[in-house]
Order: structure tokens, then sequence, then C-alpha cells
């Protein structure tokens, strides 16, 4: 009986999840094998370049492939990727990657960066990086924010110089935007090197 009752509970538990993140691992894991290419069988990432997804919150994957569909983000790779997906393919794909154990980067942390992301810099008028996406760098699923912990440094810090230039422009209410035209360079390869070594 014992057993039985640890059985229900995690399929429960296991049916709970898969609610949470919106999809099915499963089908997700086959619809996500054209993706491995660039991002890994695992969502680890082929190269430095491309992003880790592995471990990354639904809701902000499926946002992510919605605007690649919609051109909202623009990348002709991922555009031409994203635009025979439905919603349904879209919240299956993000419920595996998010299944998936993130593989961080080694390496001492970079105390400029960490200083910037967890206080910001006043002076320049840049809020913390902690405050969107949290102390320890994991996100905020609610507001669609990523999780950054663990994260290729040259991913992050081409993202930043992306939403720097406006060469990236889906952000919400231009807030990245904002934040990154006020960061010097020695900044955002600071904080991109601090939030690749973070480990949770």
């Amino acid at each position: 009986m014992r057993s039985l009752k640890f059985s229900v509970s995690a399929a429960l538990m296991g049916c709970a999840l898969l609610a949470q993140a919106g999809g099915n691992v499963t089908e997700g894991q086959e619809k996500a094998a054209a993706c491995g290419g660039c991002h890994g069988e695992d969502g680890n990432g082929s190269a430095p370049i491309f992003p880790k997804l592995a471990g990354q919150h639904p809701s902000y994957l499926v946002k992510q492939l919605m605007d690649f569909k919609t051109q909202k983000r623009v990348d002709p790779t991922m555009n031409a990727m994203a635009e025979p997906l439905s919603e349904d393919d879209m919240q299956d794909i993000a419920a595996f990657y998010a299944t998936q154990k993130l593989t961080t980067e080694s390496g001492n942390p970079n105390t400029t960066g960490k200083n910037l992301y967890l206080a910001g810099n006043p002076t320049a008028g840049v809020p913390a990086c902690s405050g969107c996406h949290s102390p320890a760098a994991s996100g905020n699923p609610q507001a669609v924010f990523p999780k950054l912990h663990g994260q290729y440094s040259a991913y992050v810090e081409k993202t930043l110089h992306d939403f720097k230039a406006a060469e990236r422009g889906n952000d919400m209410n231009a807030m990245m935007r904002t934040v990154a035209a006020k960061l010097g360079e020695a900044e955002i390869s600071a904080v991109a090197e601090y939030v690749s070594t973070l480990n949770h």
C-alpha cells in the first residue's frame, strides 16, 4: 500500500509539473530534435554563441518562439525555425527544455560584474540586474524574465550588445534597451562573465 501511495504521489507530482510547464515533455523532446544542432540535444548549446535553453522558464521560451514566429525578434534562422510551429508545439518544446539540467561555466566570479549585477551603477543610472533577474540570476517566470545563471558569457555579452544597439527590440517596455544603452563595454563583459559562473 505504501508503494502504491508513493506511485500515485509521484504520478500526481509529474502531472503537476507537466501542467506547470504547459506542455508535453515527451512530445517536446521529439519536436526539439531539429533544435539540437545549435542548442545541443540537452539544451546546453553546441557553441558559446548559442544560448543554453536547459532549465529555462517555459514562459520565457514560449515568448521567444512566438516573437521569432511573428518576427518581433529578428533572426533569419530562428524566424524560419519558429514559423511553422503552433502554440502547442512551442509549449511542448519549452516543457522539454525546462526539464533538462543546465551545465554551468567554470571560473572565478567577476567582482566588477558581481557589483554591477547586485547593485547597479547609480552614477550612470543603471539599475541592479538582480531587481528583475533575482539575486541568484534565476529569473522571474511570472514576469517572463529569464534565468541567466550558467549562461554562456559570450551569448549574454552578444545579447546586451544587441539591446544596446537596438538590434533586438522584443523586451517589454524597452527595459533592456534602456539599461544596455547606459552600459560601457567593460561593464557588459564583466556582468556577462559574472552570471556565467553562477551555479545554482
